[in-house]
């Protein structure tokens, strides 16, 4: 029989439906990550007037090298709380990914609201760093439940997907500071950051534990609560631990080093253009929105690239692009004088693009590891490198105080991706496979 003029259409696999149950709890998840950024980012975006009216209450003079310096260690210390966010992890293994989820919810947005009834700058200090316990804890717990409760055949989706709330809190939080910082001052920007986590409730109302973690209840409820983590450094697992934890350090500096600074430095530019008071807020502000939505483009883009390229071929394309852009952003552009803020922005948009890296992570680090253990992985590898980081970020606060400038301690933390394009190779790669039991 001939089949000349019959033209047959390729048969298109339709995705396995979404659950009650998954919808909603990927809306707590990617709830939580959006409050995660907003929390994060506000800080970023209130640095110089908060340090200007906190450090002469604390009898330290508001110079632009102390800004500076005591800013970089403000943020080294919420990155030692971050750090020590590694400790939800066993919890989640323990009792469960959506308890431990709102618990650590919860605990940020206190500690957030508490921040605008500071009277000195180591008031903030001791604030954000436990605002940072509940930060880190959040993305490891909602990584997990996503990666567990979706289908095999939209996992990797789901990663970018609820990865995409981070910075759609930056975003959030940058506006607010368009229409709010710029009138009301900074303590009103910690006081709304404080409150939407309330709003979180319902969502978490009906939502179960992922059913591979329900199958593995009795088992983990009768370990000591630190086993999970000893399983990560096992014979089996360790060189893979050390890895990812080596990979999330260089993506920290490009972030907490990095982009973080990117409000202060475009505040600077502006005040530099004769662009001084509410006008440089704004810009900032504008900076910090199109950052964030470049790298929701780079989130929505991350599974394709890591269908395409495979997990260690998606994050050495999104550490190159960090590579580059961040030491031609400050170590070039930020240089040129009246001439600099235009071009500021064009790098930024790469920039935000790059700074999708972070949710190859949320698709990945759930692949390489079982059940039993899988949260404390996450939270491991993605918390305890911030210690580091810490350390990192004080260097870049201590360069900014010795040079009197933002472009080339800032600009220096692109060396950090060099060396993790090194190490990408010797990671696991994990394409085409499915979730361990």
């Amino acid at each position: 029989m001939s089949t000349a003029g019959i033209h047959l259409e390729p048969q298109l696999t339709k995705a396995t439906p979404l659950t009650r149950n998954q919808v909603r709890g990927f809306w707590a998840a990617w709830g939580g990550w959006t409050l995660d950024g907003m929390d994060s980012f506000i800080y970023a975006l209130v640095l110089v007037p908060s340090l200007r009216e906190l450090l002469p209450r604390s009898g330290i003079a508001a110079t632009k090298g102390n800004i500076g310096y005591y800013g970089g260690l403000l943020f080294a210390l919420f990155l030692c709380g971050w750090g020590l966010a590694f400790l939800w992890g066993p919890v989640g293994d323990k009792f469960g990914r959506v308890r431990t989820l709102m618990l650590t919810i919860v605990w940020y947005s206190v500690f957030t609201f508490l921040s605008a009834l500071v009277t000195s700058v180591w008031q903030l200090a001791v604030l954000r760093l436990l605002a940072g316990i509940g930060i880190g804890g959040e993305w490891a717990m909602g990584g997990t439940f996503v990666a567990e409760e979706w289908p095999e055949d939209r996992r990797c989706a789901g990663a970018g997907y609820m990865h995409t709330g981070y910075y759609v809190g930056i975003f959030l939080a940058a506006l607010l500071n368009y229409w709010i910082g710029s009138r009301y001052g900074w303590r009103m920007m910690f006081f709304v950051g404080g409150w939407p986590a309330l709003l979180l409730a319902w969502v978490r109302h009906g939502v179960t534990e992922p059913q591979r973690w329900r199958q593995k209840e009795g088992v983990v409820r009768s370990w000591q609560i630190w086993k999970p983590l000893a399983i990560l450094f096992s014979s089996g697992m360790r060189r893979r631990t050390i890895l990812n934890s080596l990979y999330m350090l260089a993506s920290i500096c490009g972030l907490w080093a990095g982009t973080v600074y990117v409000p202060a430095a475009v505040t600077v530019l502006a005040e530099a253009a004769g662009r001084a008071g509410p006008h440089a807020t704004q810009l900032a502000s504008s900076a910090t929105m199109l950052v964030s939505l470049a790298t929701i483009l780079g989130c929505l883009a991350m599974p394709w690239l890591a269908e395409k390229l495979g997990r260690r071929g998606a994050l050495g394309f999104f550490f190159a692009l960090m590579l580059a852009f961040i030491a031609l952003t400050f170590g070039k552009v930020f240089y040129l004088g009246a001439a600099a803020l235009p071009w500021f922005f064009v790098c930024l948009f790469f920039l935000g693009c790059g700074g999708a890296n972070f949710a190859v992570y949320t698709l990945w680090l759930p692949e390489q590891y079982p059940t039993e253990c899988r949260a404390s992985a996450f939270a491991f590898s993605t918390s305890f490198a911030r210690f580091g980081g810490a350390g990192i970020t004080f260097l870049v606060g201590a360069g900014v105080q010795h040079f009197q400038s933002l472009g080339i301690p800032v600009a220096l933390t692109s060396i950090a991706f060099a060396i993790g394009l090194l190490l990408i190779p010797f990671g696991t790669e994990t394409r085409g496979q499915t979730l361990p039991a």
